[in-house]
């Protein structure tokens, strides 16, 4: 992986439960990992969940001083700069929901994009109400690149319906990603799924990144 990947979406696509699911695989790897949580737009489901899990894995973790409170503020610690300059640690970074949560990614874009090391990941999940179709993510993903000034590189398929999501609901998501991967021109570079279901996609789809639901996950309507 790169140095820094990114993971950005449309509120609700799942993109902390990626960006929480790849830093543990890494650090599992043998790589320095560090997550920097820059989602200030969803107080209440955020990487900060995973904060002690992260201190006993050893994954360096940096966010806003106001996460998981109920603030809406764009305050974001100067450690970030520090991280993102160590080359020697592989970065994961939880960008916040649409456009307003890309807005905080700004300030970093001239270093990220001087280093030109890294991948913008656009999280998609076909069952959220306001990505239904892949005209409405490609809309999303475009607002997300204008706000932050940072092109996406690839496309994660999250796609899925909570805990009750099955190996079938996912297949049938591909033709959408497929879709969306052709109007943006962006590979995908995975589709994630949960351990339940995780072999029996490995049979129809390739590249599947097992991931782990946060506890908060569920309360989420």
């Amino acid at each position: 992986m790169k140095h820094i990947t990114l993971f950005a979406g449309h509120y609700g696509s799942g993109k902390t439960n990626i960006a929480v699911s790849v830093a543990k695989y890494l650090k599992k790897q043998g790589f320095d990992t560090a997550v920097v949580d820059l989602d200030i737009v969803n107080p209440y489901f955020r990487t900060k969940d995973s904060e002690d899990e992260f201190k006993k894995l050893g994954i360096q973790f940096v966010c806003s001083e106001y996460a998981n409170t109920n603030l809406d503020a764009p305050a974001l610690p100067k450690e970030i700069y520090s991280v993102l300059t160590d080359e020697n640690v592989k970065i994961i970074m939880d960008i916040g929901g649409d456009d307003r949560g890309a807005v905080a990614l700004g300030r970093y874009t001239p270093s990220i994009l001087e280093e030109n090391d890294y991948d913008m990941m656009f999280v998609a999940n076909c069952y959220r109400p306001l990505t239904t179709t892949p005209e409405e993510a490609f809309e999303v993903m475009r607002e997300i690149e204008a706000a932050c000034q940072i092109p996406f590189t690839a496309i994660v398929n999250n796609s899925n319906i909570g805990e009750e999501t099955t190996a079938a609901d996912v297949i049938a998501s591909f033709e959408y990603i497929e879709k969306l991967s052709k109007l943006s021109g962006l590979p995908v570079k995975m589709t994630t799924a949960t351990k339940k279901i995780c072999e029996e996609l490995k049979k129809k789809a390739l590249d599947v990144f097992e991931i782990e639901l946060q506890k908060k996950y569920y309360s989420i309507k």
